[in-house]
């Protein structure tokens, strides 16, 4: 999983074409609140197929699972 993003949303790119967005804001201390409830479509080309709640947990737990001491933290609300 690739994560880009700015100080005001962030992107989770499963490195298959699809990339869904999450609407959020940078803190001090490299931590990032990413608000769940705006993780509802895919990014185009994909932005049509239905967006599941099982996968923004499947997203989540990965994200968890790569984060460490050196990477911006980032919280789900």
């Amino acid at each position: 999983m690739k994560i880009t993003g700015s100080m005001n949303y962030v992107k989770f790119d499963l490195e298959n074409g699809y990339v869904v967005r999450a609407e959020g804001e940078m803190l001090v201390g490299k931590k990032f609140v990413a608000y769940r409830d705006t993780m509802k479509f895919w990014e185009p080309p994909h932005e049509h197929e239905e967006f599941l709640e099982e996968q923004i947990e499947c997203i989540i737990q990965e994200v968890q699972r790569n984060m460490n001491e050196n990477t911006v933290q980032i919280d789900f609300e």
